[in-house]
């Protein structure tokens, strides 16, 4: 009863997505009703391909789905011959200015170019960076930001403003259009949430295309983490979004982590385990604080989708444990609940409770990787 409770769908939990045309990114499907997908970006010198793919493994263990690599000149598209042969992710070649560095990584191995197709030269250009795309399946995603408009559109409108960067969006979409190419995903950021929330609102009324999103240079970890929640989230709730990232100044690990968080929030994505906890108080059986990060650390391994109450006293446990998978309520003299499915099973020390509930996490994790291939046929 309590798992039908849990995964119970309830309409005022449902988003109902915008419509968009599907491109790829290499294996993985952006746009269309395919799973909204986490990105993030290295910040090695990409010349350095050992420490760049060290990078990028560190990412595929925290879930992220495709990898963003900058390629600012010949020796970074050069190496990422290699990085690309050998990482595991699809990659996203970052191309600003120079239109051989697209043409570069699309031989190279990319699975899509982050360009914009006027800031490139001439049409004759665009045109064999279009080319090098069709010929190697490349995807090209369109990416606006309000620090680098255009200036023909800064003296047009006065000031970045959301018709200002959808204007710039659709001018360079125009021209991949022009020349037949329509395997392109665009974003319109902005360091500003409310900038970023309008301008992804006007592009979404103008085109069929699938939006990445992202509030862009958001700021540190904690900061940065909850401008991106703001904006990101309320595009999502709204529907809005096809791919994800959150662009944060620390370890680019942390960006897949929030960026799952956001979307865990949302149930538009489970991977990992969720964590509910109070905030803890005076009725507390156990160090709630202390307990819960520990937690997070020994469980961020685990992929599969399993849900963890984690409550001090036995005011809120016993019902927060009835909607998840596992859970464990403090209950005094230095021991608490386990329950499995929101039914109690054993009294646990709190020397023993973290150890337990490790243990127990991983049993469910390994019960539902053995029940995945059965679920599939």
């Amino acid at each position: 009863m309590a798992i039908e409770a849990h995964t119970k769908v309830r309409p005022w939990r449902m988003i109902d997505r915008r419509q968009s045309r599907q491109i790829h990114v290499g294996k993985v499907a952006v746009g269309g009703g395919a799973p909204i997908s986490v990105q993030s970006m290295t910040n090695t010198p990409t010349t350095d391909a050992r420490a760049t793919l060290n990078q990028i493994r560190q990412l595929e263990e925290a879930g992220a789905d495709i990898v963003r690599v900058s390629c600012p000149d010949p020796e970074s598209t050069a190496a990422f011959r290699t990085i690309a042969r050998e990482a595991k992710v699809p990659l996203v070649a970052d191309i600003h200015f120079h239109y051989k560095r697209g043409i570069e990584a699309a031989e190279a191995g990319a699975a899509c170019l982050r360009i914009n197709p006027g800031n490139i030269g001439s049409m004759d250009r665009v045109r064999e960076v279009v080319s090098a795309a069709r010929d190697h399946g490349c995807s090209i995603r369109i990416g606006v930001n309000a620090g680098s408009l255009e200036r023909h559109l800064l003296e047009k409108y006065g000031e970045p403003c959301p018709e200002a960067m959808v204007e710039s969006a659709l001018d360079h979409a125009r021209i991949l259009e022009d020349l037949d190419f329509r395997d392109y995903k665009i974003s319109v950021k902005a360091s500003d949430v409310f900038l970023t929330v309008a301008a992804y609102q006007m592009l979404a009324e103008a085109t069929d295309a699938p939006l990445h999103l992202g509030v862009t240079e958001a700021g540190a970890l904690r900061t940065g983490g909850i401008k991106s929640a703001i904006g990101l989230g309320n595009l999502l709730w709204a529907g809005i979004g096809d791919t994800i990232r959150v662009s944060l100044s620390a370890d680019p690990v942390e960006e897949i982590r929030a960026g799952y968080d956001i979307l865990k929030s949302l149930g538009l994505r489970t991977r990992g385990v969720n964590i509910i906890a109070c905030p803890s108080c005076a009725r507390q059986g156990f160090d709630v604080i202390r307990t819960v990060e520990t937690l997070e650390e020994r469980l961020a391994h685990i992929a599969e989708p399993i849900s963890l109450s984690i409550i001090g006293c036995v005011v809120n446990g016993p019902g927060e444990a009835a909607y998840t998978d596992l859970g464990f309520t403090g209950g005094g003299k230095g021991a608490g609940m386990l329950y499995f499915a929101g039914q109690q099973t054993e009294k646990v020390s709190n020397e023993e409770m973290v150890e337990r509930i490790v243990a127990a996490v991983e049993e469910q994790a390994e019960k539902l990787r053995t029940a995945a291939p059965e679920a599939a046929e």
